[in-house]
């Protein structure tokens, strides 16, 4: 049987490490996408190669198709499939968060940061389990959407080329979250989420 939220308070075998308020995520991402380490190379790595495969796209089917068909495609990529995008993406949170014993699951935006979520309520996760969590969605939406790049045709492999790499950089959030773990590599952290209160805890072992 797992952690649960009362264990965490006993300060014998935990600290806490820190506390969030959803309101000031913004600020978390940034501060964690700005430390430079393994994990935010590989991210800007692989968010400049799908860059790379729209310029080359776009390149390729600048003589075959009429502007006027690549800038509705444009929109397409860069506007209505992220859009789209959105509870899939989260859906996808969902899923390994479930499979690992979390119940009270929910959604939730901000949008005057323009942030998404999935939190499990009151679930403490373990840094495995909470990684899981955050790579899923990354992992396999980009290598769904490679593969239809590749199968594709024409103006299709454009938009969805575009949509490849405005996915890929709205993951920053995610990648943030990997960097706050890849930076605490040397703790045993576990986290929950108070999703009445908008807050999220994280606690180490000690």
């Amino acid at each position: 049987m797992g952690l649960k939220v009362e264990d965490l308070d006993n300060t014998q075998y935990f600290s806490q490490l820190l506390a969030i308020s959803y309101s000031d995520l913004i600020e978390f991402i940034f501060k964690y996408l700005k430390k430079i380490t393994p994990v935010i190379t590989l991210f800007w790595f692989l968010n400049t190669l799908f860059l790379g495969i729209a310029i080359i796209t776009r390149i390729e089917i600048a003589s075959e198709f009429s502007f006027l068909s690549i800038l509705l495609h444009s929109m397409l990529g860069f506007i209505l499939l992220p859009i789209l995008c959105i509870p899939f993406h989260e859906a996808l949170h969902i899923i390994p968060y479930y499979i690992s014993g979390a119940r009270d699951i929910r959604m939730g935006m901000d949008l005057r940061q323009y942030i998404f979520y999935v939190t499990a309520h009151r679930y403490v996760a373990d840094s495995r389990q909470f990684i899981i969590v955050a790579l899923v969605p990354f992992v396999l939406i980009s290598l769904v959407v490679i593969a239809l790049v590749i199968i594709l045709p024409g103006l299709w492999k454009w938009s969805l080329s575009v949509f490849l790499f405005a996915h890929g950089t709205m993951c920053a959030g995610d990648a943030a979250l990997l960097n706050f773990y890849y930076v605490n590599r040397d703790k045993k952290i576990y986290t929950w989420d108070d999703a009445d209160e908008k807050m999220a805890y994280f606690y180490e072992k000690i």
